[in-house]
């Protein structure tokens, strides 16, 4: 595995693999683990050559303190990312990816407005900039995203879109840990006692697709709400239940379109998301 630290490193170790077949691309912020690998090993399956990109993007973040505790574990990364093959691992500095203020602004329309961008004010234009920087540099033909984050898999496909890039977005289901927690580099910050009741988020999206049969659809976000703050160390930031290609709010079942379940939860100070298909 070629480590690289420099924009100008990463492009002359691509192109000189570019005639070798189709490249593809992980981006990730680092804190690894088995949903990273399950991205890595398909970007490695589908193609002649894999990057990663390990990068804790400060323009995404609208907390400092979120961003002052996110997990950085570079060592441990890199011995993943070598146990999974990967061929170009590109990891830079903050001065090397931003040497001046990235001033641009996306606009994504009702895609932005809802769930995560409500709460988290300036996200997705952080996650526009830093992932057009990061394709630009690698020019990927296949980029893998995983479906936790399901909101920000609309929103880097209407970026794709808006700037007409060649890449194409691999959406991948969502790795579990074996009570049900949707893997996140996140929960390395749980306690103990956290760890062992934030299953019951995922338990509970899975009740709230088994009373779609006889409740609807406001009725279903009630309930979900109410069943997660019942846990005092819990409390709901939202829970909506949407079509999943316009992730607008939906309002009975018989509407056209695939429905998604989107929730995000603090659990004591940490915040998690998670998702299910309706």
């Amino acid at each position: 595995m070629k480590i690289v630290r420099t924009i100008d490193e990463l492009k002359q170790a691509v192109n000189a693999r570019r005639s070798e077949g189709p490249v593809g691309f992980v981006p990730t912020m680092g804190a690894l683990h088995e949903g990273h690998a399950s991205l890595i090993e398909r970007c490695r399956r589908e193609n002649a050559t894999a990057v990663v990109s390990i990068f804790v993007n400060p323009t995404q973040f609208n907390d400092k303190n979120d961003l002052k505790n996110y997990p950085r574990t570079e060592a441990a990364d890199c011995a993943l990312l070598e146990t999974e093959q990967v061929d170009i691992a590109f990891i830079p500095s903050t001065e090397e990816i931003y040497p001046e203020p990235d001033t641009r602004v996306f606009r994504f329309g009702p895609l932005e407005q809802a769930m995560e961008g409500e709460h988290r004010p300036g996200h997705f234009n952080g996650v526009a900039q830093i992932v057009s920087k990061l394709f630009s540099y690698v020019m990927p033909d296949k980029a893998y995203f995983g479906e936790k984050d399901f909101q920000q898999i609309a929103i880097i496909k209407e970026m794709v879109r808006q700037l007409a890039l060649s890449v194409t977005i691999v959406e991948c289901p969502i790795k579990r840990a074996e009570d049900g927690l949707a893997l996140s580099s996140r929960n390395t910050l749980l306690t103990p006692e956290q760890r062992a009741i934030a299953p019951v988020i995922y338990m509970t999206l899975k009740e709230a697709v088994a009373r779609k049969a006889w409740s609807g659809v406001e009725e279903v976000q009630k309930w979900v709400v109410e069943q997660i703050d019942s846990n005092q160390a819990m409390k709901t930031e939202y829970f909506k239940i949407v079509n999943a290609d316009t992730l607008q709010d939906a309002s009975s079942w018989d509407e056209p379109g695939t429905k998604r379940g989107c929730i995000a939860v603090k659990v004591g100070d940490i915040r998690l998301i998670d998702n299910i298909k309706f």
